[in-house]
């Protein structure tokens, strides 16, 4: 019994680090239609800013905001003088996109050394706490709750906002949104940055648990992706599904059966896929 409430304490939290990760890819493509491979790049630089910046003697959340706010400045700039060059042609965007994890990835390895760091999580969720007779992490648990913050706000975002309103309408339907007078150029910088930034603040809070170390992006953009594929392309509310649904599949399967993990993983996504091939979520766009 306790191996499997353990298991499921550790689903929950890997479900609430996917969801840092797959709520920013989530809200790009449903607005830029861009699969954003960069992605996971961004999540692990963001993870070895802040090591720099707790490292340096600055506490955690110093960390998420440094972390935040310099990877949605690169974002920002990949946005504005790279994708939008490339607007009409989604194949050279995905494939920029690609190019700047590679160089991101390179970077990091050559800045910060080829050795996993470890990363402490905020005194205040140190230690540990006693369930149903099982001592767990308390840092581990707050993911969830970090998770649930943050799906809040971005919910609130989105739909009790004028940007969310513009947000909403430019997914709907993008032609009318420009004929009204959106400002779809300057949206699109701004939900690149938003996006960039929850990856950047997603690697900090992941770094307690993961540790951070070169290849942390090529192992956890394939899970983001299929969060946001099997929730529904744009779908915040996808996303959050699919992050622990996703955490539980991988958790287990990763320990019960750790020769068949991608099987297991990626069988429900095809299944799902072909009974609703726009995902549990997904919408038709205009």
């Amino acid at each position: 019994m306790s191996f499997w409430l353990i298991q499921t304490l550790n689903s929950l939290a890997l479900g609430g680090v996917l969801f840092t990760l797959a709520a920013g890819f989530s809200l790009i493509f449903g607005l830029m239609r861009i699969a954003n491979l960069s992605h996971g790049a961004y999540f692990m630089l963001g993870a070895y800013v802040g090591l720099s910046v707790i490292t340096n003697g600055h506490g955690f959340f110093t960390a998420m905001l440094a972390a935040g706010v310099s990877v949605a400045l690169l974002g920002g700039i990949v946005e504005r003088f790279i994708l939008r060059r490339l607007a009409g042609n989604p194949l050279s965007q995905v494939l920029a996109t690609l190019g700047v994890a590679f160089v991101i990835a390179d970077f990091s390895l050559w800045f910060w050394g080829g050795d996993p760091r470890p990363v402490s999580g905020p005194d205040f969720l140190s230690g540990s706490v006693r369930m149903f007779g099982l001592v767990f992490p308390l840092y581990r648990l707050s993911m969830l709750v970090i998770s649930i913050v943050i799906g809040i706000g971005l919910w609130l975002l989105l739909d009790k906002t004028r940007l969310g309103m513009m947000i909403r309408a430019s997914v709907d339907d993008m032609q009318m949104a420009r004929g009204i007078g959106i400002p779809s150029s300057k949206l699109f910088t701004i939900v690149f940055c938003l996006g960039a930034a929850l990856a950047g603040v997603g690697g900090v809070l992941a770094a307690p648990i993961l540790s951070v170390y070169p290849g942390m992006d090529a192992d956890m953009l394939p899970l983001a992706l299929v969060v946001v594929i099997l929730g529904g392309l744009g779908s915040l509310l996808g996303a959050f599904i699919g992050s622990f649904v996703i955490g539980l599949i991988y958790t287990f399967g990763q320990v019960l059966f750790p020769d068949l993990a991608y099987i297991i993983l990626f069988l429900p996504m095809v299944v799902i896929l072909a009974i609703r091939p726009r995902g549990l979520f997904g919408r038709i766009s205009a």
